[in-house]
């Protein structure tokens, strides 16, 4: 896992974000329902094409409230979480 540095908000303090580097499959195929209603998975951009599927998050804890889930919404907590999965 890589790391990149910022500056928070008051420029205090440095810290050091993981980034991580997902599978460039999530960019480059999407899968739906076909005329026969079988679930295919296809490529949406040319073969040869290269991407790197990165991704962080900084966003501090106590500013998540809430979670968007398949399930639906929930507060942002194991309570939370365990009811919308029962």
């Amino acid at each position: 896992m890589n790391k990149i540095v910022y500056k928070n908000k008051l420029n205090t303090e440095l810290k050091n974000i993981p980034i991580e580097e997902r599978n460039s499959e999530e960019l480059s195929h999407v899968e739906g329902l076909d005329e026969k209603g079988e679930i295919k998975r296809i490529l949406i951009y040319p073969k040869k094409s290269k991407a790197m599927n990165l991704a962080f998050d900084v966003t501090p804890a106590k500013y998540v409230t809430g979670l968007i889930t398949e399930k639906g919404v929930c507060e942002a907590s194991t309570a939370g979480l365990k009811k919308l999965f029962k």
